[in-house]
């Protein structure tokens, strides 16, 4: 075995090298086969008295040697190192694990700690940010760390005791291995590329002033009118898309005067889309807009005013841009869709298109809808996939919901007092681990829609972050916070309650997002509403496909359109407007016209993830499937003993944690099969 993978990797740095070569004209390897076949016999030659190191040294030796360049050191340097650094001696190897878990944590910790603090005037509430807000916003505390490591060896110390496995070997090998293997394993997981620190630091700039043109992408809703010159809406401010299609969801019980509402709002939306909106109305409450006409009026009189120039595809361009100086030193990984997929997701690109395919393409599609027109008494329109009738609280009238919810969190400190520590009670948790749990929480007044930031250190604390009204907490921010805290639950319990830091979290963020949707979808319980468990089951699973059937569209155009940028990456902002745009009509006339009602509909293309977070929208869908194979492991079960179960096993790969968790991989076939059953006993006269 010793010579065949000594021939097999000796095979593979070639590669390796030449791949670096490709995409890195600046830090080639100087390490050829020659070197490695001859490192290896040494190596082999020094530990021949210790069995089964073979196919580990071979690895390790290889790898580290895709990343040797000159400014390292020359070739019998390059020999000499691995001669000194090979730790061949188990326990030896488990103390250098634990060792660099320990400092990785205090590295990790405090950068993401100095994130935190550096951009709170870009998130919270507040005065507005400055221009130096928006500087050190910008700025990346951990964007040399990958030089640092590679200057000081240390990275080349990983590399060489603790080698990089690709997904298929996770899976296939994973399934046989100890804990302290996985841990090792994902060490291996650390350094497989390395991006220079101005690259590193120009990413997290522009990231960062993404997230702030969408953070401050409101729609002022009083000062919107018909055609008519009526005012359809109270004043309020709406964050794009995630408030619009909230506020839009409101208004499925109000008769004709809530469907005036939605195709408002959905005309707002297909302004933002083709960029038709006017510059002047975003976030401005000084003028008043149409959006039908598309004509804006300040203090009664109509006035000019330029639409916005293609922003939002400008900001989608120059993301794609600084993910393309990444590429240049992601040898294994070398586009930001293959990190996204094959690394982060560790779910291929094609294995996802394939399962959203099946999912959109169902016929199971065509008699949900069929439902959802029943239930309205109209033909549906494209507004109509974000449904909501199928939520208890379609049934209930929103403005009696906020009043309840500004009641009981009339601030932040209500819900971190109050709030959290009575939804961990409903769920079952006990009094010591609620307490943990909650004292390891921050709750945060969000700029933005909400969202969730983790801790990378055990003594530093998650932060929950939802928009807080003057008035307390209304309805909309009651139900992020909710979800948000399903993913706070998440990240407290993967970082002190697994085994080995460097297995923290989940396998991709979809499965934290599955359990936020666990928290989420019971957020009426916790407000003391209660329904009958035979038609929640009915009504929870046909919330959850349509929910998925609705983003899974959002994911493929997202997908879709990286694909073509890779294509087209010398692609103008105006050219990158109109492609999106197509791919938003042709994924909507594939799926969606036939049971939507319009033809070319561009929809799809109005997340804001899109702008702000690149390539994750695909996580959403497969969340919605990993969530609905959790609720049917649920039934009948403590919420909070299944989640203490399930959760401390850390990050496997997506389909060794749901064998975990579920007992089967992650699948549709579970929801198609339950909606298919949902269905049969409508037609044969039980009405959910």
């Amino acid at each position: 075995m010793k010579g065949f993978w000594t021939v097999l990797l000796a095979a593979g740095v070639v590669l390796l090298v030449a791949s670096c070569k490709k995409n890195n004209e600046t830090a080639m390897s100087n390490i050829d086969k020659e070197c490695v076949e001859r490192t290896v016999k040494s190596l082999s030659d020094k530990y021949a008295d210790i069995e089964g190191i073979g196919g580990r040294l071979a690895r390790g030796v290889e790898q580290a040697a895709a990343f040797w360049t000159e400014s390292d050191g020359t070739p019998a340097e390059f020999e000499t190192f691995c001669l000194e650094n090979f730790v061949a001696d188990p326990n030896e190897r488990a103390r250098m694990a634990a060792q660099l878990e320990r400092n990785f944590e205090s590295l990790w910790g405090c950068f993401n700690k100095m994130n935190l603090d550096l951009n709170m005037p870009l998130h919270l509430e507040g005065p507005d940010p400055t221009h130096l807000d928006e500087l050190f916003g910008a700025y990346s505390p951990s964007a040399h760390f990958t030089d640092d490591m590679f200057q000081q060896k240390i990275a080349f110390i990983v590399v060489l005791n603790f080698p990089f496995y690709t997904l298929e070997e996770k899976n296939t090998l994973g399934k046989d291995w100890s804990r302290q293997e996985w841990a090792y394993a994902r060490l291996g997981d650390i350094f497989i590329a390395h991006v220079p620190a101005d690259v590193q630091q120009a990413l997290s700039a522009q990231i960062s002033a993404s997230d702030n043109y969408i953070a401050n992408y409101n729609i002022q809703m009083g000062h919107l009118l018909s055609d008519k010159g009526e005012r359809l809406f109270p004043d309020m401010s709406l964050i794009t898309h995630w408030g619009l299609r909230d506020e839009l969801k409101t208004h499925y019980s109000e008769g004709d005067t809530g469907l005036a509402k939605q195709r408002m709002i959905y005309q707002v939306m297909r302004r933002i889309i083709d960029q038709s909106i006017p510059q002047c109305v975003i976030d401005n409450p000084e003028y008043d807009w149409k959006p039908f006409a598309n004509t804006v009026t300040k203090d009664g009189k109509q006035v000019s005013a330029d639409p916005e120039p293609d922003t939002r595809y400008q900001f989608f361009l120059d993301n794609f841009h600084a993910m393309q100086q990444v590429d240049r030193f992601s040898p294994r990984y070398p586009t930001a869709i293959a990190r996204a997929f094959d690394s982060d997701m560790e779910v291929s690109f094609d294995e996802i298109e394939r399962l959203f395919d099946a999912f959109c393409s169902s016929p199971q599609v065509g008699e949900v809808a069929k439902l959802i027109e029943q239930r309205l008494g109209r033909k549906l329109e494209p507004f109509d996939i974000w449904y909501d009738g199928f939520k208890s609280r379609s049934t209930l009238n929103e403005d009696d919901l906020s009043a309840q919810t500004c009641q009981l969190y009339p601030n932040r400190e209500a819900f971190a007092t109050k709030g959290m520590p009575s939804i961990l009670d409903h769920l079952g948790f006990s009094q010591e681990k609620s307490d943990f749990i909650c004292s390891h929480v921050t709750v945060d007044p969000s700029r933005g829609a909400g969202h969730a930031w983790p801790s990378e250190m055990r003594s530093d604390n998650a932060h929950l972050r939802t928009r807080i009204g003057e008035n307390g907490m209304d309805y909309k921010g009651y139900n992020i916070a909710v979800h948000e805290f399903g993913h706070n639950v998440e990240q407290t319990i993967t970082l002190h309650d697994v085994d080995h830091y460097i297995m923290k979290g989940v396998p991709n963020t979809a499965f934290t997002e599955a359990l936020a949707f666990v928290f989420q979808v019971r957020d009426l319980d916790f407000l003391g509403y209660q329904s009958d468990d035979a038609t929640r089951e009915a009504m929870q699973t046909l919330d959850i496909f349509w929910g998925c059937y609705e983003i899974m569209g959002v994911a493929l155009v997202d997908m879709y359109t990286w694909h073509w940028l890779y294509e087209h990456p010398n692609a103008t902002a105006a050219q990158l407007k109109e492609k999106i745009i197509s791919i938003a009509q042709d994924v909507w006339n594939k799926y969606y016209a036939q049971h939507l009602g319009e033809e070319d509909s561009p929809i799809l293309a109005i997340y804001s993830h899109m702008i702000d977070a690149p390539l994750y929208l695909a996580n959403y869908p497969y969340g919605h499937i990993i969530h609905f194979q959790l609720e049917q492991q649920l039934m009948g079960k403590s919420v909070a003993a299944e989640i203490e179960r399930i959760y401390p096993v850390g990050r496997l790969t997506p389909q060794l944690w749901m064998r975990h968790a579920v007992g089967s991989e992650v699948s549709p076939q579970p929801l198609l099969d339950a909606a298919e059953e949902m269905m049969k006993r409508i037609s044969s006269g039980i009405e959910p």
